[in-house]
């Protein structure tokens, strides 16, 4: 239905509130990474909306079952992982860049507290995500392990899906443990990409700098 209101008659224009529904959004999805790192994803819906500044219903109106909100953050974190993939190639040699969003990512899947049990609670609405953390995830490490082989800073004999695979195992929450310990084993295994590779001199890598 068109809504006809505009900003004389007493009413918010639409661009105005879809643009504080946008708001309410995100700040439900960051409250509740927060509120699911340190209480669970079963967590009292209170707790998140009072961290949000939002209401209850604004919570159920937005996300109506906790199945959504949990989904709604797991996605926002593997985007936030993929996007850093840009800045992180923009910034750092590509040995550098690929370690570091590695951290990054190690940091997503280690520091869910509550959310793998869920993932795996054979709800439907987990269903695509698996899918989306691949679709998401794997070209960006693709391009920047490709970058760091081109450049002979890590070997070439394994390839992105595999390394996701690999970092996805070495990075699930151990009992006990923090993300210290997962991101120590990770740097062992990185370490050993490093292994082996031939360092290109300076004038090769100037010359494939200049040709892309």
């Amino acid at each position: 239905m068109a809504d006809y209101s505009t900003p004389g008659d007493g009413q918010p224009a639409p661009r105005r509130r879809r643009a504080d529904a946008r708001r309410n959004v995100d700040a439900l999805i960051e409250a509740a990474r927060t509120v699911f790192a340190t209480s669970g994803v079963d967590a009292p819906a209170k707790e998140i909306t009072d961290l949000a500044g939002v209401g209850v219903g604004t919570l159920y109106r937005n996300f109506p079952q906790r199945s959504d909100l949990v989904k709604a953050v797991v996605e926002s974190g593997i985007d936030a992982v993929a996007d850093a993939g840009h800045s992180l190639s923009a910034t750092h040699e590509p040995a550098q860049a690929l370690t570091e969003w590695i951290h990054r990512l190690t940091e997503l899947l280690a520091t869910k507290r509550g959310l793998a049990s869920a993932l795996h609670s054979g709800d439907p609405a987990f269903s695509g995500l698996p899918g989306y953390f691949l679709q998401r995830l794997g070209p960006v490490l693709a391009a920047l392990l490709d970058a760091a082989v081109a450049d002979g800073t890590v070997r070439d004999d394994l390839g992105a899906e595999d390394l996701l695979h690999v970092i996805t195992q070495l990075s699930q929450p151990v009992p006990g443990r923090g993300l210290d310990h997962n991101q120590r084993i990770v740097d062992v295994f990185v370490d050993g990409l490093r292994h082996g590779a031939t360092r290109r001199p300076a004038a090769q890598r100037l010359r494939r700098t200049g040709s892309s």
